[in-house]
């Protein structure tokens, strides 16, 4: 017979658990994006609201907690899950009827002076989509957010409510957001804090520089980084199931690749993805290379046979797209073509998984080349994070700078390097050409600004940041 202390002791190791889950799952998925919402909840202009996003970025999630915390009911219907939802929209598309239906469907009134409602893959559904038009003029008032992955490549631009709709997009976790995630909460808070003329002790650097490390094996997706956090006290048997998820979810995108674009397209567009890492990694010198043709599919070896492919994966949000200029002139894009550019990963850990790398390699920070294009995927996943885009790197001769960025009317050049030599020749060559307010130099180095020689070096994980000087605004004359 069990007794009755070892009882309660069992309940109270249930409860632990019970509360520590509960609030391990407040704090993992803690994003950014969620005081985006709350300034859209109480806009008086407010329209419609659209998230969009790769699957599997949260944007579900996030859109239910804002729901539950901000309003007293909310009600939610996901179109992909259910076909039959379609029907309610197609006698015709007004608002109050719409409602009407949708409540005996949800079971639940819905008080449009108070409530939200959350249309999710609202792609599944183009007359759903084309209806916003007509809750924003009809009941503008109403809250309503809708929530799509594959919005672009379902829609056509006729389905779509241009100018009665707001928009909001979604991506992975950025590095901070891991660190809150993990617990790392001092340390994110302190990057948070940070500004151009604080200085970084060297252990919080270190400590970052590690936490950097296993974000590059985990990357940002939320249902990778809560395997990680829930298993990290055996770092290796945690990194290794994290390995694991990561196959399971690149799986499931395929199977979506197939699902959405036709099995001849299909096949076409995952090899171009599954490509990606390859075509990173064809530079000796570490950085990232301009994508290339010839090779990603038998008999193929022009950009025009491969833009389809290349247009739905970026539409799908599961790459990230960098333009190469020849000029640092602004603007930028009168400087490209349609067929110089460079392509990443949507997310850092999907990258290390697909290139199929060793976890403790990359914690071991001894892959090679390999380091250089990790970094820069992650450089640009934290400026899409930080509200950035679209992204351009600058290329001329032998010389080529990462990235370039507009701020202010001036021209900011910023060079990658993965490790601890940061010597910089095109950075040098572009400073010349361009006499740029700061040039900067992010790396595995502790930050240090050189405001006489208008050096700025930023340790990797500071990319979000940038800059954290503020752009001196360019004398027209």
């Amino acid at each position: 017979m069990v007794s009755k202390s070892c009882i309660l002791k069992i309940i109270v190791v249930s409860l632990y658990y019970n509360i520590n889950a509960r609030l391990f799952q407040e704090e993992v998925l803690k994003r950014d994006i969620f005081e985006k919402l709350k300034q859209w909840k109480d806009k008086k202009s407010r329209k419609p609201l659209i998230l969009k996003g790769a699957r599997q970025v949260g944007k579900t999630y996030i859109l239910k907690r804002f729901a539950e915390e901000l309003f007293p009911n909310y009600h939610y219907v996901n179109f992909e899950a259910d076909e039959t939802l379609s029907k309610i929209f197609d006698r015709d598309l007004n608002p109050k009827r719409i409602l009407q239906e949708l409540s005996f469907y949800v079971d639940s009134s819905i008080n449009t002076d108070h409530d939200v409602m959350i249309f999710d893959e609202i792609q599944a559904c183009p007359k759903a989509l084309t209806s916003l038009k007509y809750f924003q003029e009809e009941l503008p008032n109403f809250h309503i957010c809708a929530a799509g992955s594959l919005l672009g490549i379902h829609l056509g631009h006729s389905s779509f409510p241009v100018g009665k709709v707001e928009h909001l997009e979604m991506f992975p976790m950025c590095f901070r957001e891991f660190l809150e995630a993990s617990g790392e909460t001092r340390y994110s808070e302190f990057l948070r804090a940070l500004t151009g003329k604080d200085h970084i002790p060297e252990t919080v650097h270190l400590h970052l520089w590690d936490q950097l490390k296993i974000y590059f094996i985990v990357g940002g997706l939320p249902e990778v980084v809560q395997t990680y956090v829930e298993t990290k006290k055996d770092l290796r048997t945690s990194l290794g199931i994290v390995r694991e998820k990561q196959s399971d979810l690149i799986t499931d995108y395929v199977s979506d690749i197939a699902k959405h674009s036709g099995k001849q397209n299909a096949m076409h567009i995952e090899r171009v993805w599954k490509n990606i890492p390859a075509q990173l990694a064809r530079e000796q010198d570490g950085s990232a290379a301009k994508f290339r043709f010839k090779g990603v599919l038998p008999g193929i070896k022009a950009y025009s046979r491969l833009a389809d492919a290349i247009d739905w994966l970026n539409t799908a949000g599961l790459i990230i797209k960098i333009h190469i200029a020849n000029s640092a002139k602004i603007p930028f894009s009168a400087y490209t073509t349609e067929n110089r550019f460079k392509l990443f990963s949507f997310d850092v850990g999907i990258l290390g998984a697909i290139s199929q790398l060793n976890p403790k390699t990359i914690l071991d920070y001894d892959y090679g080349s390999y380091k250089g294009y990790f970094a820069e995927n992650f450089i640009a996943q934290e400026f899409r994070c930080a509200g950035v885009g679209p992204l351009y790197s600058w290329k001329k001769n032998t010389a080529e700078i990462e990235f370039i960025r507009e701020i202010n009317g001036g021209v900011l050049p910023v060079e990658v390097k993965s490790g601890w030599v940061t010597q910089a020749k095109s950075l040098k060559v572009f400073a010349e050409k361009y006499k740029p307010w700061f040039r900067t130099i992010m790396s595995a180095r502790n930050m240090n600004i050189d405001r006489v020689n208008r050096v700025h070096h930023y340790p990797l994980y500071l990319a979000y940041y940038f800059p954290l000087e503020p752009v001196k605004i360019p004398d027209p004359h």
